[in-house]
């Protein structure tokens, strides 16, 4: 062992894998930059450039685009309120806060300085692990990762705030959403409506802009002024340090529960920095600051988006059985270099698996380091007027959304899913519990079906195991915990708040109504699949989030639900100041849709973008020129270096035009 890990050494440090690591590391930074993207777009990427490649060479430029993803898609999640990417959701809602208040460089530090523990944590964690992999990872059976995602769903009862029932509807309303399309058992049709677009669920990367991002665009736009409230940075990148130092304890944890998370094949980023960021809550006695702006709520889930990205590549690297979607990509990558994952990376290439485990940890040190030295110069996005960043950031929304499936369609479920954040938020639906119940749904489903079947062949005791046991005892406990927890606040209701939210209880009372027609259609249609083992998960989930709806409207009736939570962990606030409607503020997104759908993106944006820079946003003739140029040419230099081409409208269709209007 200690020859291959000399070995390995002498790899990494010579000019030509520091080169490739470094160039892997800059690509990485730049893809997490952009909203939406991930990296499953960069290593989509890197592919073709692999080919002759040294093979060690290759693994370094893949090793160093995975290992920062998730350090710089921080910026868009704490400075916009976007997720970056599906690892960085959680750090939006105490990120955000935080940069509202002016604190956006201490934020973006301390969640850097959590990214290099972390990744350093699981490059210490798998580069030990090595050996002792295998079993490890085969303990985890079907029962096991059925628990492992009851423990996700779990956080939700954390991330209800006040409202339990409006918690589970809205987990309820997340998985019935991903149920829509083929079941997975045998591919029956649930709620596609005959639509081909429907007939494979939502990415969740639209539905991750649409809950998360619209409705924070929305309401800025509406307040017309800067993202931050103050007009300042804050303390600067020496306070988040500092922050990260006095949580070094909860930092470790999360870092462990990332780490182990990334092992177990499936779950991937999608769910681990729920999971961390429910640990955060939870083991936190001062609870109150939590969705307002508390550091701790960046730190934790931080931690734990870097060090999966270690376990995550265990089972690849040794199984050939990828972590999550990311992996999925890095082990198409291995073959083409003639890298064949299992045993022999063990035994004859060994030297090659410590050169990637620390080629990972030399690529977090260089990214982290290169994300603290310019977050306060990036910061300053937070006090530039708004309505000056919001036609890029709408441009960048469609844009990534549209890498989906590449069809028109994916920007109509954007503004679909766009609208329902905007009305959770407005009415208080904590979209977290949302968010969970949609990345979990698929996997719950599976889980189920398998555990059930191998009950029926085996038994009870077939279920029964060490693991199994374990997380059933921290499913209850965080389930006790979280009840606890909405429990406590009950006890500190706003007299003023309620007040005020009677005010709107009619239209709210209306959102509910819809909320449930729509569990009594997805009830309806579920019994209609005319297979059982297909119609048994959405018909179930749909009778439960049905009896809470119900539930939720008839106190919502007598007052008992119309009182503002932070469940949804936003700061409620004086409605009466934002003079602009919703409906006025979406029309400008309606007719950026519009325009494209008729001349594609990129002509559509030249037309937008001058008319919303001299109207909406009040600048002169030349500036609004000025800009759009700017931001035509930032995203064409985007799409460009991604190899993407930009949504076509009807023009495309009659007409061939040359890149970037095609």
């Amino acid at each position: 062992m200690w020859e291959a890990l000399t070995a390995a050494f002498e790899i990494i440090f010579t000019s030509t894998h520091q080169i490739y690591l470094f160039l892997g590391v800059i690509l990485g930074l730049a893809i997490g930059i952009f909203p939406g993207l991930g990296g499953i777009a960069g290593l989509s990427l890197v592919l073709p450039f692999l080919y002759g490649v040294d093979p060690v060479s290759g693994l370094a430029l893949m090793v160093g685009l995975i290992a920062v993803v998730p350090t710089s898609d921080t910026f868009a999640s704490v400075l916009l309120g976007i997720p970056g990417s599906s690892a960085s959701q959680a750090t939006v809602l105490d990120g955000f806060p935080l940069s509202k208040q002016g604190e956006a460089a201490r934020a973006l530090s301390a969640a850097f300085s959590a990214s290099l523990f972390g990744g350093l944590f699981g490059a210490v964690l798998l580069s030990l692990l090595i050996s002792v992999a295998r079993p490890l990872i085969l303990s985890f059976r079907t029962p096991e990762l059925l628990m492992l995602t009851a423990l996700g769903f779990s956080m939700v009862g954390t991330l209800a705030g006040k409202s339990m029932g409006k918690g589970l509807v809205a987990a309820g309303l997340g998985v019935l959403a991903s149920t829509i399309g083929e079941a997975p058992a045998n591919g029956s049709p649930r709620m596609t409506f005959d639509l081909w677009y429907l007939q494979d669920s939502f990415a969740l990367v639209i539905v991750g802009l649409g809950i998360f991002a619209l409705p924070e665009i929305v309401d800025l736009l509406r307040q017309d002024r800067s993202i931050s409230e103050e007009p300042k940075l804050g303390s600067g990148w020496q306070v988040g340090v500092k922050d990260w130092w006095h949580n070094k304890w909860l930092s470790f944890r999360c870092a462990g529960i990332g780490s182990i998370v990334g092992i177990i094949p499936g779950l991937g980023g999608s769910v681990v920095d729920w999971i961390a960021y429910g640990h955060t809550v939870q083991s936190t006695k001062d609870k109150s600051q939590f969705g307002k702006g508390d550091i701790r709520g960046v730190i934790g889930p931080e931690s734990s988006n870097n060090a999966k990205e270690g376990g995550a590549l265990l089972p690849t690297i040794l199984f050939g059985i990828p972590g999550s979607g990311g992996m999925a990509i890095f082990l198409g990558g291995m073959v083409l270099l003639g890298l064949e994952t299992g045993p022999s990376m063990l035994e004859a290439e060994l030297n090659t698996t410590y050169t990637i485990v620390w080629s990972l940890a030399l690529a977090n040190v260089i990214g982290a380091t290169l994300c603290i030295l310019v977050s306060p110069l990036i910061a300053k996005l937070t006090i530039i007027r708004f309505p000056l960043l919001a036609p890029f950031i709408l441009m960048m929304i469609i844009f990534a959304a549209f890498q989906t499936k590449q069809t028109f369609w994916d920007i109509v479920a954007l503004f679909g899913f766009g609208l329902l954040g905007i009305f959770m938020r407005r009415f208080h639906w904590p979209r977290p519990a949302f968010l969970i119940g949609f990345v979990l749904a698929d996997q719950a489903e599976v889980y189920t079906y398998q555990a059930v079947q191998f009950i029926g062949v085996y038994g009870l005791e077939y279920i029964i195991s060490p693991v199994f046991l374990v997380l059933l005892l921290l499913t209850v406990v965080s389930v006790w915990i979280g009840a606890q927890y909405n429990r406590k606040m009950h006890g500190h209701g706003d007299e003023k708040n309620e007040s005020s939210s009677l005010q709107n209880r009619r239209s709210e009372l209306i959102f509910t109504g819809i909320v449930i027609l729509f569990l009594a259609l997805a009830l309806g249609d579920a019994w209609l699949v005319p297979i059982l083992i297909d119609k048994v998960f959405p018909l179930t989930i749909a009778s439960i989030a049905m009896g809470f709806a119900v539930y939720v409207f008839l106190m919502q009736m007598v007052g008992g639900e119309s009182h503002p939570v932070h469940g949804d962990n936003e700061i409620q606030q004086d409605r009466e100041l934002n003079k602009r409607s919703i409906a006025r503020t979406l029309g400008w997104f309606v007719l950026l849709i519009a325009l494209t759908a008729v001349f594609g993106l990129f002509i559509a944006s030249i037309f937008f973008l001058l008319v919303f820079f001299i109207i909406r946003a009040k600048t002169n003739q030349l500036n609004a020129l000025l800009l759009t140029l700017l931001a035509l040419g930032g995203i064409s230099i985007m799409a460009w270096s991604l190899n993407r081409d930009f949504p076509p409208g009807l023009l495309q269709q009659y007409f061939d035009l040359p890149w970037p209007f095609r």
